[in-house]
């Protein structure tokens, strides 16, 4: 009889390109019991379809925590890369499904993949999921993971106009006069024409004279007397109060890592909230 892997594959199959199998089936659709019965019976919890998708990512995909937890006992890859390059935590980020996020980083899933595409961080942002954001954040996720298309994930939360994600990326640091091709999170905003995303990136510092590569400013990209003209118009002719260019400086002085230390200083809890920007 032919050996067997750990995961119940035979080891001749293990990696093999199939279509769809029923463990796939099973897992996208949230068939626990009917997946727990595949995995009883010896199926393989690691097989890859023509585009490299693992019954993990089919699973995390959905956002399907039981058959994530089942396909993870049973030895399921964690860090699986499909055809994209994606991971299953890629995927459970782009479905907002904390638990299975919870349970991917339980089972060690890497929080920076060396990814050439999006990260888990881009997706979290992309679908929205603060809660995801801030957790994958708190695990050591790197705010400033870059990606071709995207830029940064400041870049895609502004881009997707999800507010609560951008207030989450700014507060723990996260460069806002990064750029994409000389673009910033304000061009970006100032496409979408959000005002209180505008004014919310100008708060933590920035640059509404920045110019991207066609040379444009972020109020270029504003209608005349429109609501974001008039915003960005404001703010080039009435500069920052000292109160908000000390707090922006004193953030950015002690860097990422020294953010936390900020609600230990010994000054009052007034002063404490408003460089936290609670």
């Amino acid at each position: 009889m032919e050996p067997r892997a750990a995961d119940g594959c035979f080891l001749g199959d293990v990696g093999f390109w199939v279509e769809r199998t029923p463990v796939h089936e099973a897992a996208q659709r949230g068939e626990s019991l009917q997946l727990q019965q595949l995995i009883e019976s010896g199926a393989c919890v690691n097989q890859v379809t023509v585009d490299s998708i693992t019954p993990l990512h089919a699973a995390s995909l959905q956002g399907q925590v039981r058959c994530v937890q089942l396909l993870l006992a049973a030895g399921a890859q964690v860090d699986a890369r499909n055809i994209d390059g994606s991971t299953p935590l890629c995927d459970a980020c782009a479905s907002g499904s904390i638990e299975c996020v919870k349970l991917l980083l339980s089972y060690g899933a890497k929080v920076n993949p060396p990814l050439y595409t999006a990260s888990p961080l881009h997706e979290a942002c992309m679908s929205g999921s603060s809660e995801c954001v801030r957790l994958l954040i708190d695990v050591g996720a790197n705010l400033e993971a870059h990606d071709c298309h995207f830029g940064t994930p400041l870049h895609v939360a502004c881009a997707r106009e999800h507010l609560d994600c951008v207030k989450v990326l700014l507060n723990a640091g996260a460069n806002v006069n990064a750029a994409k091709l000389h673009e910033t999170a304000l061009h970006h905003a100032a496409k979408v024409k959000n005002v209180d995303l505008i004014e919310m990136l100008i708060e933590f510092g920035g640059n509404i004279y920045a110019r991207d590569n066609r040379g444009k400013k972020p109020s270029d990209y504003t209608w005349s007397s429109s609501a974001p003209a008039k915003c960005l118009e404001y703010y080039e002719k009435t500069p920052l109060t000292l109160s908000q260019l000390c707090r922006v400086s004193l953030r950015k002085a002690t860097g990422v890592r020294g953010l936390e230390k900020i609600a230990k200083l010994n000054i009052p809890p007034r002063l404490i909230d408003y460089l936290s920007y609670n």
